[in-house]
């Protein structure tokens, strides 16, 4: 059950991506993150509130959201941040990067959750792991060839560089799922990391978006940008369900999540007509070998 819930979340975080590249394009990056928190917020304050207030009336559903004092709110505050530097420099490197790039690159996210599995929690890679691993290394210098066609150099570009900051974050932030999803109530987790988030995200907006709103990027309003929050709010509700089942493996998960690339891929090269799709696919193709080599060695291994 875990797996299809997987898989449901990974066809959610495809339309994310979509959403999130059609809300940047030519728009103001800050402003757009500030109005995925506050949306993601009101998604989810109605449950905190009627579960305080009228507990009975979500208590026995999968939307109940119990109180928590300030020992479980820091590990959140922690995760609140670790996503929302993710999200930051992901916005700013998406906006400035095309899709059919963006994605095959946040798709190696499974590998560097592994190393950091192999690094913080003494897990062992076997054959199968170790081969997807050398797949995904060799997708993403294959991919940087790919990009040097559009001009795009891999070791001079900083958007490349804010895109690989963010996935190291999304895997660091996978990591910790790892823990606070063993320990705490999932809809603890996701409904209080967004209401964190929405604070942060007001003081960057205010302290260093506004004073200099007139002479950067200006905001244009897009109804896509309230589509990135519910799909994403979709994807990760099913995503913390899925992890706080008895038997589910946050490297399965993790890699299943990162099948979202498939879909980006598509709209990239039909909506939004990306150039140098027969060799980026070629690419796209070795990063998902590798998956399947992840998921061969988490089953077998």
């Amino acid at each position: 059950m875990w797996l299809l819930l997987a898989f449901c979340s990974a066809a959610l975080l495809g339309f994310y991506d979509v959403f999130k590249k059609k809300s940047l394009a030519g728009n103001a990056v800050l402003p757009v993150l500030g109005l995925n928190t506050l949306f993601s917020s009101l998604i989810f304050l109605p449950f905190i509130l009627i579960s305080h207030f009228r507990p009975e009336w979500l208590q026995h559903t999968l939307f109940y959201v119990p109180d928590a004092g300030w020992e479980v709110h820091k590990f959140i505050l922690v995760k609140s941040l670790i996503v929302l530097s993710s999200w930051t420099f992901g916005y700013f490197g998406m906006k400035h990067l095309p899709l059919t790039i963006v994605g095959p690159i946040n798709a190696t996210r499974p590998v560097m959750t592994l190393v950091g599995a192999l690094l913080i929690f003494g897990e062992r890679l076997n054959v199968y792991q170790w081969i997807g691993v050398l797949l995904a290394i060799g997708s993403f210098f294959l991919l940087s060839r790919s990009g040097k066609k559009e001009g795009i150099d891999f070791t001079h570009n900083k958007w490349i560089a804010f895109i690989v900051l963010a996935a190291v974050l999304g895997a660091a932030s996978g990591l910790y799922d790892k823990y606070l999803m063993k320990q705490f109530n999932n809809m603890v987790i996701q409904s209080w990391y967004n209401i964190y988030q929405f604070f942060l995200m007001g003081g960057v907006l205010m302290f260093l978006w506004w004073p200099k709103r007139k002479t950067s990027t200006p905001f244009h309003w897009n109804w896509c940008i309230s589509l990135i929050s519910v799909f994403l709010s979709a994807a990760d509700f099913i995503y913390f369900y899925a992890l706080s089942m008895d038997g589910s493996m946050i490297s399965i998960v993790s890699m299943v999540r990162r099948g979202s690339v498939i879909v980006s891929f598509l709209f990239g090269a039909m909506i939004f007509r990306e150039k140098n799709l027969r060799s980026k696919a070629i690419d796209l193709l070795l990063v998902l070998i590798g998956m399947f080599f992840l998921y061969l060695g988490s089953v077998l291994g």
